[in-house]
């Protein structure tokens, strides 16, 4: 009867293991689905975070406009400051002459959650949308011509803005703890990603469609620090200050001194493009 009895209470003992499993799935013997999660969730951290405005007050800062499939481009400075067509942009006198279809712009005003440039009388010029990757704003003029509007430096990059939604960065902070207790299932999955190659060290030239050449940075194995190197021609590049790099999933991201970033893709010979392709062509040619 004992004997019985005992057989009986280790059974019992053993009934609510399943539904522990269900409450806590983590550390639950099938744990694969976590682990799935777990690898999935670090590329999520380390893409750019959202770059385009969702609303007014994030518009203001410089703004990288080309002409889609050519080197003319243009960068310009959005004002919160009301004008005499919506609000005030400024742009360098050679923007007309590289870019004529900006030579009546006067303001600009945020509609449906984008950048619209208008003339004086606030009739559009060139009105903007969303692209699907939510990184840049296109526009198509009356000639056909489809021109991009990328962000450089504005207020919705700025790490001040991230700041108040404090719940954003926590949220990574007990995936590490998760993966490491978890550090039996992806292990054999991280030699793969530590065997692809990475972008070497050395100088790097930044060409922009058929210009070549136009400005150069450095970037050190160490550190992954980033430096651009005196004498640079690119205004684009000097406004967003790259300041550091990494290498993941066959990606290289340039991250700039307020927190935005740029992702590139390898192109063979040393050059990485930039990915998603907007705008002005954008490559970093290896040279030293």
């Amino acid at each position: 009867m004992r004997s019985a009895q005992a057989a009986l209470l280790a059974s019992l003992v053993l009934i609510p293991w399943p539904a522990a499993a269900q409450d806590a799935p983590d550390p639950a013997p099938g744990a694969a689905a976590p682990a799935t999660d777990m690898l999935a969730a670090p590329p999520v951290a380390a893409s750019a975070p959202p770059s385009l405005p969702e609303k007014l007050g994030e518009v203001p800062g410089t703004w990288d406009l080309s002409r889609d499939g050519t080197n003319r481009r243009c960068v310009m400075t959005l004002l919160l400051e009301s004008g005499e067509a919506g609000r005030k942009v400024n742009f360098p006198a050679g923007c007309r002459r590289a870019l004529p279809v900006i030579a009546g712009v006067a303001g600009w005003l945020f509609v449906d959650g984008a950048v619209r440039l208008v003339d004086r009388n606030v009739r559009p010029i060139l009105d903007f949308a969303k692209r699907p990757d939510q990184r840049s704003l296109v526009a198509q003029a009356e000639s056909g011509e489809h021109y991009s509007l990328v962000p450089l430096d504005i207020v919705a990059m700025r790490p001040a803005e991230a700041a108040g939604g404090a719940g954003t960065p926590a949220e990574p902070a007990p995936k590490p703890s998760t993966l490491q207790a978890a550090t039996p299932v992806p292990a054999a999955l991280q030699p793969a990603a530590v065997a692809t190659p990475g972008p070497a060290p050395g100088v790097y030239a930044l060409d922009r469609f058929q210009e070549r050449d136009t400005c150069r940075i450095t970037i050190d194995r160490a550190g992954g620090g980033v430096k651009i190197v005196p004498g640079c021609h690119d205004g684009g590049l000097e406004v967003f200050d790259p300041v550091r790099w990494r290498y993941a999933n066959g990606r290289m991201t340039l991250t700039a001194k307020r927190g935005h970033s740029i992702d590139l893709v390898p192109s063979g010979d040393g050059r990485w493009r930039r990915d998603p392709e907007v705008g002005t062509t954008f490559v970093l040619r290896r040279v030293d």
